[in-house]
């Protein structure tokens, strides 16, 4: 569990640390924050395409030589960025390509945490795997004072360079004569987990929202500035919170986990309303159902399919995977220009419309899957 925290924590580390270092790279390359947000959009969306050729070279390669590859392609971009980033669209270029790195890298740790952690702990593992982003959120954030704004930005690329080299030490090895359980495509429920990776998809592209245009929205809204950004961290921490929460529940469940996932959406889509409405306490209970329901969910939705795909669990996750990227490319966008030419209120409106949408989608998805199970079992009596 540790080396796969630790892959994904690394492989996604250099695009977190261009977000927390923006305005000292923006001050030396002369980019607004609309150019921050095309880096981050063209991520997601350059991730989107890697994510089902990934899923098949980590199920055909494995999770040990994926995940070290994962891990050494981010340790070259955040030392390219360092090196040779003398310019926005140079900066651009290579941050693109550590989109495969953030992939592979997510991906490999999927199969590493179904293959080698024991049943009655995945769930926590998946919730301890969702956790590594907000952590490299962190590291990100403490780059700023303690290496940025003493050293220099570029001297944080080289850092994270090398914690990414040192990180190849704990990344994940395959157990020597494991042999890999024989994938049958069929058995993936490809429809199915379609369904749900477009129900992922709108829920991402709602809940991306949250983390990029909370404060923005609540200073529009008359709140104070500082106010704005500690409800910003009591989100950050109450999603952190729950992410973990929800693997160790879904340890104690025995099914039942996609269901769990939809309910969330169905409050997290409440949580978005009321940030349409003004107010401090509108604005709290908001951003903690926004963030606690609305985007805690995808370590269990990953755990989800992992356990009705154990035979090929990273390419039934990339199939999921590519709404999650897909929405994080849409989503911010098509927020923002809600936000700017109508008004944030409409903006939150219209993302919860989309997570109520993706509930009934995600709802409809686990029908499917039932449906399938019940299939295959019915087959197999037969036979």
């Amino acid at each position: 569990m540790l080396g796969a925290v630790t892959t994904t924590t690394v492989s996604v580390l250099p695009v977190f640390l261009t977000a927390g270092l923006a305005v000292q790279i923006s001050a030396e390359l002369g980019f607004d924050p609309a150019g921050l947000g095309l880096v981050v959009a063209l991520f997601f969306g350059v991730s989107a395409l890697a994510s089902l050729p990934c899923g098949w070279l980590v199920e055909r390669y494995g999770s040990g030589p994926t995940s070290r590859l994962a891990v050494l392609g981010a340790a070259l971009v955040m030392a390219a960025v360092a090196l040779f980033a003398r310019s926005y669209p140079a900066l651009v270029a290579i941050l693109l390509g550590s989109a495969w790195c953030n992939v592979l890298g997510q991906l490999a740790a999927n199969l590493t945490l179904a293959r080698y952690v024991p049943a009655h702990r995945l769930g926590l593992s998946f919730g301890v795997k969702q956790a590594a982003i907000p952590a490299a959120t962190l590291l990100a954030g403490a780059a700023v004072p303690a290496v940025a704004l003493t050293l220099g930005w570029r001297w944080a690329f080289v850092m994270g360079a090398g914690l990414a080299l040192a990180a190849l030490l704990v990344a994940p090895r395959d157990t020597v004569g494991r042999a890999p359980t024989p994938a049958n495509p069929g058995e993936r429920a490809t429809g199915a987990l379609s369904v749900i990776g477009v129900a992922a998809g709108l829920a991402a592209a709602s809940s991306s929202a949250l983390g990029i245009f909370l404060v923005a929205s609540a200073v529009d809204q008359g709140i104070d500035p500082a106010a704005a950004g500690l409800t910003l961290t009591l989100g950050s921490v109450v999603g952190l919170t729950l992410r973990l929460l929800h693997g160790w529940a879904a340890d104690r469940r025995s099914g039942g986990h996609v269901a769990v996932v939809t309910g969330s959406l169905v409050l997290g889509a409440g949580g978005l309303a009321l940030l349409a409405v003004p107010g401090t306490p509108a604005l709290v209970i908001g951003t903690v159902l926004g963030f606690g329901l609305g985007w805690a969910w995808p370590g269990l939705l990953q755990f989800a399919v992992v356990r009705l795909n154990p035979s090929a669990p990273a390419a039934a996750t990339s199939i999921v995977q590519v709404g999650v990227y897909g929405g994080g490319f849409a989503g911010p966008a098509a927020f923002g220009f809600l936000a700017a030419h109508a008004s944030f209120p409409t903006a939150w409106l219209a993302g919860a419309a989309t997570m109520l949408v993706a509930a009934v989608l995600m709802g409809l998805g686990r029908r499917m899957l039932v449906a399938h199970q019940a299939s295959r079992s019915a087959s197999a009596i037969a036979s």
